[in-house]
């Protein structure tokens, strides 16, 4: 553990209880968050991937054309 988080944990230790558990369940919450936020980007960069490549290959080819990304064109 770091001294950092072990001054946060002496600090956290200090306060009443339900203060304690409500701050536990915040921060339990942020690593569960950036478990899923990870897993969800892990799994899509082969999707991703494979995006790039296929618009790197339309820019080659000559099949693709300037637009305003904000209005589709037909």
């Amino acid at each position: 553990m770091t001294e950092l988080l072990q001054t946060a944990f002496n600090r956290l230790s200090q306060l009443p209880p339900e203060r304690q558990d409500a701050l536990a369940r915040e921060i339990l919450a942020d690593l569960e968050d950036e478990d899923r936020w990870d897993a969800t980007f892990s799994r899509s960069g082969a999707l991703l991937d494979r995006l790039a490549d296929e618009a790197e290959m339309e820019i080659t080819s000559g099949t693709t054309r300037p637009g305003d990304p904000g209005h589709e064109t037909v």
